[in-house]
């Protein structure tokens, strides 16, 4: 999430009450995960073990609830005894809860091209270029970005909280959802799909990419331009699926991996681990289809075979 404009590591450091380490005259530009980070941005992390990749991240501040020795140069440390509620407290500030009182919120820009059949809610400050095709009762929420010439299906719900909870005593506590969706041209999406928006950054839909009915794609995934994703298939948050990867029915792939370009995984398979572009794949956990095959066809065989 990148603010609207720098701000001043000194006041946001007295809002959330933390101690300065580091240069404190720098300006943050943003706020996100550690795997979306860039120059400038804040992130944090409240696990020791976790401290090196934090400061090995692009981010410039980090929250952390310890001192560390020999601080890189050009980071700067927020010290604070609860790092996940100041980093909350900052998405909150940036992007607060702002429920809507009509279908169409008023800071939403439609181009007058677009059309727009009964019962769909557009949110605050979404964006919708010219050429689209909303079908009834899409719902699309706060921040979505939608480029040229392109069609959602009926009862689509765009841009829902991330599936993203921390893990405490006394049970799980919500992350605060402040990334956005941003859909580029071109593309269709079916019916009854549903579209997490990313916990701090983007979830991509690429250019001239076709999704099917039923399709769950979760929070920060990036889908290339011009995959073909089937009906019942399961994106999970964070992976990344490269340009023209096809996707069949009922597919689900795990958080975190990377798809390579035009990668097929065939229906039903089960994806747990980062898969080589240009290959097909089946099974769970899917593997290259031919070696899938042929595990099947020795199974059938020892299975005809009668006992000793």
């Amino acid at each position: 999430m990148t603010f609207n404009q720098p701000i001043s590591i000194r006041q946001i450091a007295k809002k959330i009450k933390a101690e300065i380490i580091g240069d404190d005259t720098l300006n943050a530009l943003g706020i996100n995960e550690i795997h979306q980070v860039r120059k400038g941005d804040i992130t944090f992390s409240d696990v020791r073990k976790y401290f090196d990749a934090a400061l090995k991240s692009d981010a410039t501040f980090l929250i952390l609830n310890e001192r560390i020795d020999d601080l890189p140069e050009g980071k700067v440390v927020l010290l604070h005894p609860n790092p996940f509620e100041a980093y909350n407290s900052i998405v909150k500030e940036h992007r607060p809860f702002d429920p809507l009182s009509d279908d169409v919120a008023g800071s939403a820009f439609i181009h007058d091209s677009v059309i727009i059949e009964p019962n769909v809610v557009i949110g605050n400050h979404v964006r919708i270029d010219v050429g689209c095709y909303i079908q009834a009762n899409v719902v699309i929420h706060d921040y979505t970005r939608i480029g040229k010439n392109c069609q959602i299906g009926a009862g689509t719900i765009i841009g829902t909280d991330a599936f993203y909870f921390k893990k405490n005593p006394e049970g799980f506590k919500k992350w605060r959802s402040g990334g956005r969706v941003v859909i580029e041209d071109n593309v269709d999406i079916g019916a009854g799909c549903t579209i997490n928006k990313g916990v701090s950054g983007d979830t991509t839909i690429g250019a001239g990419t076709k999704i099917d009915c039923q399709v769950h794609i979760g929070h920060d995934a990036r889908i290339g331009k011009n995959c073909l994703i089937a009906a019942q298939a399961g994106i999970s948050g964070n992976t990344v699926l490269e340009d023209e990867v096809v996707v069949y029915g009922q597919v689900g792939i795990a958080q975190n991996l990377r798809i390579g370009a035009k990668a097929v995984i065939l229906a039903k398979s089960g994806v747990s681990k980062d898969l080589e572009g240009g290959k097909a794949y089946f099974g769970y956990p899917a593997q290259e289809a031919r070696e899938a095959y042929k595990e099947l066809a020795t199974l059938r065989q020892l299975k005809g075979k009668p006992k000793p």
